[in-house]
């Protein structure tokens, strides 16, 4: 197994920068989300963080959800559900959480200076459960797909964030619950034509990839290290 670096080394090393924003569905719904997140090697990244969405990165991670990741500055531009289709990306500093941590770890292993990770629900909310329920109360009582990249009005925003260098690979590691089986099937479907993905794919699955954060530490590690030795074959 490979060393597993500590998050105050990768501090000093990576950058994270996130598009947040809040949806009013209705006058009784309003939601935070975050469409993307930018990771970058200080050192060998780019100058000027904003110029980040428009560069092409050395993977694309797709997750569950946001999770605990959040703006140093909390203030995030409100706008329609009509808007969700038009999001013009405006990035900020962003404090990282402990998943982030686990790409870095990726990224440091595989001398990849820019990661943009996507979610398959913009949705932020750091307990996967509280997460599951809040998804599916949204859809359920308001009819509200569009919080997820993946929904269809949202193609061109997802055709844009998927572009990447040569043979860079999508990295799924989106979780193994079968709560999330709505999602994952509009994700896959939109993802299909990839022909360069990596995941740890749980066993006797054909679509559950497993999250880069379990619960022991010795799982961590050895997800890691698994993802590393698969990338770089």
């Amino acid at each position: 197994m490979i060393e597993f670096i500590p998050a105050s080394e990768l501090k000093k090393e990576y950058a994270v920068f996130g598009h947040f924003y809040s949806i009013r569905v209705n006058s009784e719904c309003e939601i935070d989300c975050r469409s993307v997140l930018e990771i970058i090697n200080k050192e060998n990244g780019v100058k000027n963080y904003e110029s980040l969405s428009s560069m092409l990165p050395d993977a694309v991670f797709i997750m569950m959800n946001p999770g605990s990741s959040r703006p140093l500055n909390e203030k995030s531009k409100i706008i329609s559900y009509n808007d969700v289709g038009q999001l013009e990306v405006s990035l900020v500093p962003t404090k990282p959480d402990t998943t982030q941590y686990q790409v870095m770890r990726v990224m440091k292993f595989c001398k990849w200076n820019h990661v943009r990770v996507l979610n398959l629900s913009d949705l932020r909310d750091p307990k996967s459960g509280k997460f599951i329920q809040r998804y599916r109360k949204v859809e359920n009582k308001t009819g509200f797909l569009e919080h997820s990249i993946f929904a269809e009005v949202r193609k061109n925003e997802l055709e844009s964030k998927l572009k990447r260098k040569i043979a860079a690979p999508v990295v799924c590691a989106w979780g193994v619950s079968a709560d999330l089986d709505p999602l994952i099937k509009k994700c896959v479907n939109k993802i299909s034509h990839i022909t360069k993905t990596s995941g740890l794919l749980k066993k006797g699955t054909i679509n559950k990839y497993f999250h880069p954060l379990p619960t022991l530490q010795i799982d961590k590690e050895k997800w890691v290290s698994n993802m590393v030795e698969q990338i770089k074959i």
